[in-house]
């Protein structure tokens, strides 16, 4: 028998035990206002369950979870569960204006988290505003009953959410930002689970400690949660070995770091095999922008079991700032595997596709209108010059009940309106940008392919590009413009990752594949939030097939109105 048949009976198999053997979940998420003191400084944060992060989420493959969440804060928001596909779901995707209105103060809504062939770790986050800089949690999901790791088996595991911390409540901090058209300001330090660590001064802050047992393997489950910080992390002495990304198992390998962005996900195995004692886990942000991120390291502890003594900061050991030759080293190295617990491998073949899409991606301006303006333009985003404005209803419900009018328009545009040098010296190019709130229509079963181009318009920089409803297979990258005829006789079709969150390289490209199967409404947008914010964001819409079982689920009762 061949090994493609054989690959294809154990999926077979493992989707057949994934059916018998799921279970149903249940949570309750309380957000509201809470008090927390970091910095030597008292903050309000809108939190769930009194936690910061929030609660975990922890099933098996397959599972279904429902969430009812309760809104006993000031402001109406929505949750996202990063990562998880929603077959034919949208209604419970999360994005605020896209897939739902807000649940409003003193209401609940109760999302229905449909998981299909994730594996590993996700997470979830509030999906208004910069409300998820504190509205944020793991998602973690355990081989299927019947199922085992592609890799021995490890003796414990931990999650790891890097995130930003401000001295302020986050929706007022990017709503000030938007009202004066300015930047908003930068995080006054960085956490790893809710700890600041011992780099700051303020001699109350607590560092996150991990005990450890010589001789032990443990899984780490790493979430970049960060607002607008793509991270670098690392374990002094220690070799970390990739396993996951985005909740798809890749071909293993060892690396004294990794460099993860906002959004994404990465399972990491790293053995407790040093001399017992106290090592520093650290995180610094990566920028190869103009404009760069506060540069603070954070530290957290890996801490073997009846040690003694102290730590060493000189020891930590974390690429700088802007080495983006540190970056492309590991990236590069990121493939799929062909192991039964992983999707078959569908990557579309170039005779198939039939959807291209080049989108370039800018910073830009638009005019300034507001009483509290700073000037005449305020600081905006864009993908091919397309500045996307939220409507005031979602438009998913448009969508489906066939009255769009008003609401988006079915026409963003396929390639950038201009072609220019993207990645030279653009300092004289017009910035300004055009809003807009216009989709991408995909039909049922559409192969598709994304191009997305980064440009020096504004600061640059390169950008973690996040699709929901999909894993998509990263087949291409480079540097410079993108050209159509030379560049795909790079690509890589063998054994590219099944990811949700791309790194577009500052002056460079990226090429994704993926079949449209999955209808709805989809949200794709920049995971630096700022950029969401200023409107690098735009929806994919996949429309219904020709059956039941390729046509979106109808509405749940209850769905949070607009105001």
């Amino acid at each position: 028998m061949s090994l493609l048949k054989l690959s294809f009976l154990a999926v077979l198999f493992l989707s057949t035990l994934l059916l018998c053997s799921a279970d149903v979940h249940h949570y309750e998420f309380f957000v509201r206002e809470k008090n927390f003191t970091k910095l030597c400084n008292t903050t309000t944060l809108l939190v769930v369950n009194d936690t910061y992060p929030g609660p975990e989420i922890r099933v098996h493959r397959g599972d279904t979870v429902y969430v009812n969440v309760h809104n006993q804060g000031n402001y109406g928001f929505t949750i996202h569960w990063h990562g998880v596909k929603q077959p034919r779901n949208p209604w419970s995707d999360g994005p605020e204006f896209i897939t739902q209105c807000p649940i409003q103060p003193g209401t609940n809504f109760t999302y229905q988290v449909i998981l299909s062939d994730e594996i590993g770790t996700l997470w979830w986050h509030a999906h208004s505003d910069w409300t998820r800089g504190s509205v944020q949690g793991a998602f973690v999901i355990l081989p299927a009953k019947y199922e085992t790791y592609p890799f021995p088996r490890p003796d414990a595991d931990q999650t790891i959410i890097l995130q930003s911390w401000y001295n302020g409540d986050y929706k007022q901090i990017i709503d000030e930002a938007l009202a004066t058209g300015t930047n908003p300001r930068q995080p006054d330090a960085y956490a790893i689970n809710g700890n600041l660590g011992d780099t700051y001064g303020c001699p109350n802050d607590t560092i996150f400690r991990m005990q450890v047992n010589y001789g032990s393997t443990y899984l780490l489950r790493i979430i970049n949660a960060a607002m607008n910080e793509q991270k670098f992390f690392s374990i002094t002495n220690h070799t970390l070995t990739l396993v996951a990304q985005d909740a798809s198992y890749v071909k293993r390998f060892s690396t004294n770091y990794i460099l993860i962005n906002p959004g994404q996900t990465m399972d990491v195995l790293v053995v407790a095999n040093q001399n017992a004692g106290q090592y520093y886990m650290a995180t610094r942000p990566f920028s190869d922008a103009a404009f760069r991120p506060v540069n603070f390291v954070t530290t957290g502890i890996f801490e073997y079991t009846n040690s003694a003594g102290g730590l060493n900061a000189s020891l930590i050991t974390l690429p700088v700032i802007n080495d983006t030759s540190a970056v492309n080293s590991f990236i590069s190295r990121i493939r799929n595997t062909r192991v039964p617990q992983n999707p078959r491998l569908n990557v579309p073949a170039n005779s198939r596709i039939n959807r291209r899409v080049y989108i370039s991606i800018a910073t830009n301006n638009l005019p300034c209108t507001g009483s509290q303006c700073i000037g005449p333009d305020r600081l905006a985003a864009s993908l091919n010059n397309v500045s996307f404005v939220l409507p005031r209803t979602d438009i998913l419900q448009a969508y489906y009940n066939r009255s769009i009018s008003g609401v988006y328009t079915e026409d963003f545009p396929l390639n950038p309106p201009e072609f220019y040098d993207f990645t030279g010296n653009l300092t004289t190019l017009n910035r300004q940008a055009n809003a807009g709130t216009r989709a991408v229509v995909l039909n049922y079963g559409d192969a598709v392919e994304i191009v997305l181009q980064a440009t020096q318009l504004g600061a640059g920089g390169s950008h973690p590009i996040h699709l929901h409803g999909f894993s998509f297979y990263w087949v291409g990258t480079g540097t410079g413009n993108f050209n159509n005829q030379t560049d795909p006789r790079t690509f890589n079709l063998v054994d590219p990752p099944l990811i949700n969150t791309v790194h577009v390289p500052g002056r460079g490209w990226v090429a994704v594949r993926f079949i449209a199967n999955n209808p709805g409404v989809w949200f794709m947008h920049c995971h630096l939030e700022r950029h969401s914010s200023w409107g690098m964001d735009t929806v994919f819409i996949v429309r219904n097939g020709t059956s039941p079982r390729t046509s979106m689920l109808p509405p749940p009762p209850g769905m949070p109105r607009c105001t």
